[in-house]
């Protein structure tokens, strides 16, 4: 091994001379003196001298000589040696214990006045420590040296590394001044709040200023060799606060660019700060050249965020929206956004010219189920404009043009512990129909109940019998609900239509066996309603019609019901195993849960009233109408009504022979989920007395990755030449038993190369945001997608790093999911397929950092194509590039996007799309 020593020297310092067997000591003194220039112990007055001690025992634990070689591990620790003394005790030079090891030897030569630590050198003071293959004190020149093993190949090693608190400085060797305080640091590399600094020379003026020359700025992983870098002529920095820099420009791959400014400025912090968002430039043929996602971001607290943006396009367009994320601990998180654009098209003066404003209001909030258990505030809104998705021109979901309806819900309730418990929620909702414009608001709704109550329990033990088991409860439920359009949303108008309500339910039930097996319960239903909202019809003679007059007041109706079912599980097993003979199915069992069940509502014919009206013959005819009719819960029942209903859950299941020889018990497999029928029989009904028969099941095959739900209606009466159900049985009119009006039947089905270690997982950030938008929860309407937003794209994937190459992906993973929905409609003969549709969405790794997505969809009764989007991403290590494309339909664009990933240089990016074309 030999010891290079760097060509750069500092200006001689002279010490005063010490006493010679005292030399080990003056080395733990200047060492002091180049830790506390680091911060980290108090400094050394330049003119005081310090006190010895007595002897050399009471300076360290072991003794040793002049020039002999000490053992790779000394801890060394500071004697008071004025205990004895009259004299004031001075102020101590070390607050703690100095450690220090080397593998190889720790030598103290008093002739040149060096001490040297050599082979994995380490010294350890509070929380600096220094590792270097050699560490060199020269007390003559004042000068700590450590750097690097070099050895005969010439290969160096063991290269310095510094680290104090979270900061580490990895260079090749470090040159410090213990009474100057200054270092020079030769090729350092150090991480600053997520980028890295690589400097050829690094001057450290003091312990929060450093000089650096012609150093590279990354925030590549690869430190030896990035991929890209910016060359800083001449620098500034001040850690975990800033960089500033004179001259600089861009390298890629060693290759300058010309990226670059005259000076720049890097902020370093590990904590979110408040800056200025870049905007995006672009085009578009409807609106000119545009400026998009410009703004500022608000670092308001650790707890709370603001992102304003704004948009502007040339001819007068505009937009802004705002996102705001917030958080605390163990208690709740939410997000809230609100985007605004006030749209123009073509001219003024042409006839299509047109001028909108359309808006979109989104928020989401949820508790952390350990801050209340007894209290729950939650909410998921999502409102605003019905053609805001469809018009807009800077959204992250562009396939929620396709979504017909916004939905929103904001809720607190609060349970109050005790026998019986009481439980009360408040719920403000909203419903918008995006292509009818109608919207349904609950402004609040209130709900309350009062835990089932059994009188007749014993104190002890358990209920049997219909006595212990007769229970009620009390519930409550009142609404304020609201029917507007989007026109009059938020308007004066609104409101005048508003319905409220109140309705109060006491359930009566009881539960017992009979013959051991059946179970038999027993309910009966009070109902009371309260109402602010009814009506009055009469015939206007003059006006030859019906007039429909509102009225607002209290007035109520009460009505009440009676049912009871008995049922009984079923269960049959069928042994397919011969003596013998190792079959592959085991044995299939079936569950059978059929039950009967009785109702009875009775008629309310006085909450009914009449008036007589002329009809256009001339003849008078008398009309029947509730005042309730039009009221929040509607008018009580009129028909009486006796009917037993009949149903049937099957669940069939088999054992088959594992595929795993080592086991010896079968496995259990599920042929299907729930197979069930049901129907009712009206006693009380003059004809059609039978209901349709319902049919409605559902599996999971192959490995529980296809799932499969089936339903269907089958009415027993036929149809006469008008096509209306007639009192006679289908097969008495020359037909089958039952006549199909409708069925149903949907596939969904995900597989990938690892079907069996499981299921690629989809993005869940753009689950999330597809869901929080009001679409599906799947990417079969395509993946939300904006690559000027980081919001989508802070959070990389992990890679699978076991691969043979970056070019070639001999694994080719891959994941697919796909949808088939099919309707049949026969209600009037039509006999037609109402719908049949096949959606799929699936995604490639080319190689390991080429990926490639398709989500479409194929309409077999249209004959066409559905929306479709085709996605190209390519992983550039430090980099992100993606092209997204909609080759045809009315929303036919592309979005292109290269920028870096780290968030401390987002900024620098490249972001071009083109807009939908303008439809005449």
């Amino acid at each position: 091994m030999t010891f290079q020593k760097p060509s750069h020297t500092f200006t001689k310092i002279h010490l005063k001379a010490l006493h010679t067997n005292s030399f080990h000591i003056l080395f733990f003194l200047s060492f002091t003196v180049f830790i506390n220039t680091l911060g980290m112990a108090q400094e050394l007055p330049k003119k005081q001298t310090p006190i010895l001690p007595k002897t050399e025992q009471e300076a360290m634990k072991v003794t040793i000589d002049a020039d002999s070689i000490l053992k790779p591990v000394v801890n060394i620790q500071e004697t008071d040696s004025t205990q004895q003394d009259t004299l004031p005790k001075k102020k101590e030079f070390l607050t703690d214990v100095v450690n220090y090891k080397a593998l190889g030897y720790v030598s103290l030569n008093q002739k040149f006045k060096q001490t040297t630590l050599y082979d994995q050198a380490e010294v350890n003071y509070q929380d600096m420590s220094i590792k270097s293959g050699i560490i060199v004190i020269d007390h003559n020149k004042n000068l700590v040296y450590a750097g690097r093993l070099k050895d005969s190949a010439g290969v160096y090693s063991q290269a310095p590394t510094f680290k104090q608190g979270a900061n580490l400085v990895e260079p090749d060797s470090i040159i410090f001044n213990t009474e100057t305080k200054k270092a020079l640091i030769f090729n350092s590399r150090t991480e600053q709040s997520g980028g890295y600094i690589i400097a050829d020379i690094t001057k450290k003026e003091n312990d929060s200023v450093y000089f650096i020359n012609r150093g590279k700025f990354t925030t590549s992983e690869n430190r030896e060799d990035p991929e890209f870098y910016f060359l800083m002529r001449k620098a500034k920095i001040v850690p975990d606060k800033k960089v500033v820099t004179g001259l600089t420009n861009m390298y890629i791959y060693n290759v300058p660019t010309p990226i670059g400014l005259p000076f720049a400025y890097f902020p370093l912090t590990k904590k979110q700060t408040s800056g200025i968002l870049f905007p995006t430039f672009g085009q578009d043929s409807r609106r000119g050249y545009n400026l998009q996602n410009g703004g500022y971001y608000f670092a308001i607290s650790d707890y709370v965020d603001l992102a304003a943006y704004a948009d502007y396009y040339t001819n007068g367009s505009y937009g802004f929206r705002t996102e705001s994320n917030y958080a605390i601990r163990y208690k709740f998180r939410g997000n809230f956004g609100f985007r605004y654009e006030n749209l123009i098209n073509s001219e003024r003066g042409f006839p299509d010219y047109s001028k909108s404003s359309i808006y979109n209001l989104r928020w989401s909030h949820s508790q952390d189920s350990k801050a209340n258990p007894s209290s729950r505030f939650s909410a998921s809104v999502n409102l605003g404009s019905s053609k805001y998705y469809q018009e807009s021109v800077n959204q992250i979901n562009a396939s929620n043009f396709l979504n017909n309806t916004l939905s929103s819900s904001v809720s607190y309730s609060k349970s109050f512990t005790g026998e019986p418990q009481v439980n009360m929620s408040v719920t403000a909702t909203h419903s918008q129909n995006t292509r009818t414009q109608q919207i349904d608001m609950t402004l609040p709704t209130f709900q309350g109940s009062v835990s089932r109550i059994f009188p007749f329990a014993p104190k002890v033990g358990t209920k049997k019998g219909i006595i212990d088991n007769i229970n009620f409860q009390y519930n409550i439920n009142a609404q304020n609900r609201i029917s507007t359009t989007d026109s009059l949303f938020f308007k004066k108008e609104m409101f005048d239509e508003a319905r409220m309500g109140v309705q109060q339910t006491i359930p009566l039930s009881t539960n017992f066996k009979v013959f051991k097996y059946f179970s038999v319960s027993a309910n009966t239903n009070f109902e009371e309603n309260w109402t602010f909202n009814t009506v009055r019809k009469y015939y206007d003679e003059e006006a030859n019609q019906i007039l429909t007059q509102d009225l607002t007041g209290f007035d109520s109706f009460r009505t009440y019901n009676f049912s009871t079912s008995i049922g009984t599980t079923i269960y049959g097993m069928f042994n397919l195993q011969k003596k013998g003979k190792d079959t592959k199915i085991k044995a299939i069992r079936h569950i059978m849960r059929p039950s009967i069940s009785y109702n009875i509502n009775p008629s309310f014919d006085e909450y009914y009233d009449t008036f007589d009206y002329i009809t256009a013959n001339g003849d008078i005819t008398r009309a029947e109408y509730s005042r309730f009719e039009e009221s929040l819960y509607g008018a009580p029942n009129k028909n009486f009504s006796s009917s037993l209903g009949l149903s049937l859950g099957n669940n069939i299941e088999a054992k088959v022979r594992d595929r795993d020889s080592t086991k010896t018990e079968p496995k259990k497999i599920i042929l299907l989920n729930n197979l069930n029928f049901s129907t009712s029989y009206n006693f009380a009904g003059d004809s059609l007395q039978w209901s349709p028969v319902r049919v409605s099941g559902g599996t999971q095959l192959f490995n529980n990755k296809m799932s499969v739900n089936f339903g269907m209606t089958l009415d027993p009466y036929a149809l006469d030449n008008n096509n209306r159900r007639i009192a006679k049985f289908n097969i008495d009119n020359g037909g089958s038993p039952f006549r199909m009006t409708s069925a149903s039947l949907n596939l969904s089905y995900s597989l990938s190369s690892d079907t069996f270690s499981g299921i690629k997982e989809p993005d869940q950030r753009a689950i999330d945001e597809s869901v929080r938008s009001g679409g599906r929860a799947d990417d079969l309407f395509g993946k939300p997608q904006n690559f000027a937003d980081d919001r989508l794209g802070d959070e990389e994937p992990e890679k699978d790093t076991d691969v043979k190459s970056e070019f070639y992906n001999f694994t080719i993973p891959w994941s697919l999911r796909i949808a088939y929905a099919v309707n049949y409609s026969n209600s009037a003969r039509q006999n037609e397929i109402s719908s049949n549709s096949l959606m799929f969405s699936g995604d490639i790794d080319l190689s390991p950092r080429w990926t490639v997505g398709v989500s479409s969809g194929y309409d077999f009764k249209n004959q066409g194509f559905t929306y479709t989007q085709l996605r190209f991403e390519r992983d550039l290590l430090s980099w992100r590039m993606n092209f997204s494309w909609i080759p045809f339909s009315q929303r036919s664009s592309w979005n292109f996007f290269i920028g870096i990933k780290s968030s401390l240089l987002k900024d620098i990016k490249y972001d071009k799309q083109r807009e939908p074309d303008q439809r005449l």
